[in-house]
């Protein structure tokens, strides 16, 4: 990489691949979740990360990129802990599996939180106002989802797992 722009469409690769990952988890984390908030709010997830995902890549397209130029190591691990955790671990009740797919769900989404907050300033500075706030949304629809998350487990969900 040369400089900002090489970076910014490096970092709009990984942060695709991120969503595409993180999808299919999101997707079994809504159908393991007991909690009917919490599958509504697993659900409304799956939708903002399919979404997000296209937004990358018309932003990759844009800047005449292959949007599956790069592979998200850090995603695949946090899938990977997902999975292991909240999805292929023994639980003796129901509220604690639900308290977990919210901890795994959350590591994911503050990986978007960082990636999106990161090229949404490196937009501002290549002067991709568009980008700028495209990213901008993004990372409000994922600040938004981990809002919604930390609300379920301290109105709900912790309360059912202690």
């Amino acid at each position: 990489m040369d400089n900002l722009k090489d970076v910014y469409i490096d970092q709009l690769q990984d942060l695709y691949s991120a969503n595409r990952q993180a999808l299919r988890v999101v997707d079994e984390l809504a159908k393991a979740a007991t909690s009917t908030a919490l599958r509504a709010a697993l659900e409304r997830g799956v939708a903002g990360i399919k979404d997000g995902a296209q937004h990358l890549e018309a932003l990759i397209r844009d800047k005449d990129a292959n949007p599956n130029a790069e592979h998200c190591k850090g995603m695949e691990g946090l899938v990977r802990e997902a999975k292991s955790h909240a999805l292929n671990a023994e639980f003796g009740m129901d509220a604690a599996r639900d308290a977990v797919i919210i901890t795994q769900y959350q590591r994911m989404a503050h990986y978007a939180i960082a990636g999106y907050g990161c090229a949404a300033a490196f937009a501002k500075q290549l002067g991709l106002a568009d980008d700028a706030a495209t990213l901008r949304d993004m990372l409000d629809a994922a600040h938004s989802g981990d809002k919604t998350m930390t609300e379920i487990a301290e109105q709900t969900i912790n309360q059912r797992a202690a």
